[in-house]
């Protein structure tokens, strides 16, 4: 009877206790739910637009410019309010928005100049630096002047600094002009030690994604391809740079001999340096800077600063919304097989463009490109739905961002038009496939596989040799894939699959080259493609269908929180660590090649890893 009691109050006893965390759970829920909205209607009462007051937009983007952010803007700015500044390098601002702002700014009489103020901003790809600056000169240009200040100025920060009418550098400053390299980190010896079997299957002389699995260097070819492309998007900035500051691309960057003699003539005063070489305007002191700030606009008693709004708090005004609809379709980041994840193209994208065909307010679609490539199965859908809604008879866009090359370019090819920026890399045609295998590595330890098959096809696994009547197989198919990818190529260019061999094998093309290979249309930005858009589809009037999968409040809340975990994290693991042992591991993290979800169901993937680097 005791122990029958016993088991009784037992289970009562957990029941309880259950009853307690599901009730204390759901007031935690509740809880969160009412601080969300209080902050929400503190954020509406607090950041007001600048109205009465005259003064600067403030531009002091924190974090990177991306396509297609992963968080929304309300949900952003919550978080700041919430978790602070911890996550600001994280963070992930909107393109598209960051230039409506600067051309909002330009026409609103209350913004009478612009700030750039960058030392949190963590940078773009070229050609979205190219597209914000573009509209900073029509900003520029329409009377109002255009003031950058910094401590210490990155490459990416100086590019968007250099069209300012005047550029402030503190003292104990430097600009940072260095140049552009890719770096890979190599495999091979590493599996050779740990016995790891890589079978990897390429087509495509220059398709370098699979070398650091074959590989403890680059290749002589994929050297000479990166070389070029490398050596002309560092061009390209030097042009674009060396013209807003009204000197030669050499005085820009006299190279890396000449800045030494230049930095020893000033026994190594970076800021001296930088005025010398007319990289800067002016050298002065942060309270020197702010009264001339407060000169140009005003000051505000209140915060104790120069009048002017940040570009978070600055509200942007609502489009105009007349004539047909343009769809704006996304794919930014790696394509991966399956559901859509965060900084990457998945089904969703498919999807998205099926219910463009399908809707028939749309008219046209533009699609924005902007992915080193990925998974050949998923690449695939989603270029025969662009194809689908080209034959339903609505034209078809491809704007191309800082890349467009492998399975980028795969899903680019159904287009009408293609248009890419002069710093786009693009092309790498090539396809390879790869599988590991441990078999050597369980021997080693005196683990075996074994067991009885129907045929060698059937008889695959990780765990054993790969057949040879399944390598054999594989080879052949990824040979049949890559031979799809150039009739597709040269179907869509209008040209013979031995032409767009030559420019294929894997090769990388800068914009402007590809431009010359016949690979894209034209050389622009959005706004062109937006402008090609409309006239394809003979509209005189049109607005933009901007097709954003928005997360779930919750999810955004979760999303927000865990960047603010993992940001604080690594300094406390860090601070257990030597300093270059932190480094090799962010490293690692930032390498696609362990990154990637490689999950394509036939093992074929179609991926640029040199252009992925450019995407960071």
């Amino acid at each position: 009877m005791r122990a029958l009691w016993r088991i009784i109050s037992g289970s009562f006893k957990w029941g309880w206790r259950l009853l307690n965390f599901i009730r204390e759970f759901i007031l935690n829920v509740f809880l969160v739910v009412l601080i969300i909205v209080a902050v929400g209607i503190y954020l509406q009462v607090r950041h007001t637009p600048l109205t009465s007051t005259k003064g600067a937009l403030v531009m002091d983007l924190t974090g990177t410019v991306v396509d297609k952010p992963t968080m929304n803007n309300k949900v952003r700015q919550l978080g700041r309010e919430l978790f602070g500044a911890s996550s600001n390098r994280l963070q992930e601002n909107s393109l598209f928005d960051t230039v409506d702002m600067l051309r909002q700014a330009k026409g609103d009489d209350n913004i009478t100049g612009l700030v750039l103020s960058l030392k949190d901003f963590a940078g773009a790809d070229q050609a979205s630096l190219q597209y914000i600056g573009k509209a900073l000169r029509e900003f520029r240009d329409s009377g109002k002047p255009i003031y950058a200040v910094g401590d210490r100025y990155s490459q990416a920060q100086y590019f968007l600094a250099s069209y300012a009418n005047k550029i402030y550098l503190t003292p104990q400053g430097a600009v940072d002009l260095y140049g552009i390299a890719t770096n890979n980190l190599y495999y091979k010896t590493l599996l050779d030690k740990l016995k790891v079997n890589s079978h990897i299957f390429r087509a495509g002389t220059y398709k370098s994604a699979v070398e650091p699995f074959l590989r403890d260097n680059m290749s002589d070819y994929a050297r000479e391809a990166d070389s070029r492309w490398v050596d002309q998007l560092w061009q390209h900035y030097l042009t674009a740079a060396a013209a807003n500051r009204q000197i030669t691309p050499q005085q820009l960057f006299p190279g890396a001999q000449a800045m030494l003699d230049g930095l020893r003539a000033v026994q190594g005063n970076t800021a001296q340096f930088a005025l010398n070489n007319k990289w800067v305007d002016e050298v002065a002191s942060r309270s020197a800077i702010d009264d001339a700030l407060t000169k140009a606009f005003g000051w505000n008693k209140r915060d104790k600063t120069f009048n002017g709004i940040s570009i978070y708090d600055y509200q942007s005004a609502p489009s105009s919304q007349q004539g047909g609809q343009i769809a704006v379709i996304f794919a930014n980041g790696a394509i991966i097989d399956g559901p859509e994840t965060p900084g990457s193209v998945g089904g969703a994208t498919a999807d998205q463009i099926r219910y463009a065909r399908l809707d028939p307010d749309i008219k046209a679609i533009v699609f924005r490109v902007n992915s080193p490539g990925g998974s050949v199965t998923a690449s695939e859908l989603i270029r025969s739905e662009l194809d689908a809604a080209r034959a339903a008879g609505k034209p078809v866009v491809v704007s191309m961002g800082g890349v467009a090359a492998s399975g980028g370019y795969w899903i680019s090819t159904p287009a009408n038009y293609i248009i890419a920026s002069a710093s786009t890399l693009t092309g790498s045609i090539g396809i390879f496939g790869m599988i590991n295998t441990v078999e050597s590595s369980l021997d080693a330890i005196g683990v075996h596989t074994d067991g009885v098959a129907t045929s060698p096809l059937a008889d695959v696994s990780m765990t054993k040799t790969l057949p040879s009547e399944f390598s054999q197989m594989m080879r052949l198919n990824v040979e049949n894939g890559y031979h799809n990818f150039i009739n597709l190529v040269a179907q869509s260019r209008h040209k013979t699959p031995e032409e767009v061999d030559k420019i294929g094998q894997g090769h990388v093309w800068i914009g402007s080259d590809a431009a010359q290979n016949g690979l894209v249309d034209q050389l622009g930005d959005f706004d062109d493609a937006v402008s090609k858009a409309a006239e394809l589809a003979q509209l005189k009037q049109y607005q933009l269908n901007w097709y954003l999968n928005e997360p779930g409040l919750l999810d955004s809340l979760f999303t927000q929180t865990s960047a603010s975990v993992y940001a604080v994290l690594p300094s406390v693991i860090q601070s257990w660590l030597p300093a270059q042992v932190t480094q090799v591991v962010d490293r690692l993290k930032m390498d696609v090649g362990l990154g990637l979800n490689w999950n394509d169901p036939q093992n074929r993937y179609a991926f640029c890893l040199s252009c992925e680097q450019m995407m960071r």
